[in-house]
């Protein structure tokens, strides 16, 4: 039971050794999106000034 590898994961083995740039391709993606420095203190703040107020009832045409 050890060796069983299910038709998704050899799918996966296969693509990769076909492809074997997919993964820092897919790391470059996530770093472009995702993995960005923490905002500073200063950003923080000016981002919580700038935010607009939501009316309590947002469907009302006052």
């Amino acid at each position: 039971m050890a060796r069983y590898q299910s038709e998704f994961t050899q799918f996966l083995n296969e693509l990769k050794t076909e492809q074997p740039d997919i993964e820092a391709g897919q790391q470059a993606g996530r770093a472009l999106l995702w993995d960005q420095a923490p905002l500073t203190t200063e950003d923080q703040r000016r981002a919580k000034v700038a935010k607009l107020k939501q009316r309590a009832y947002v469907y009302s045409n006052d």
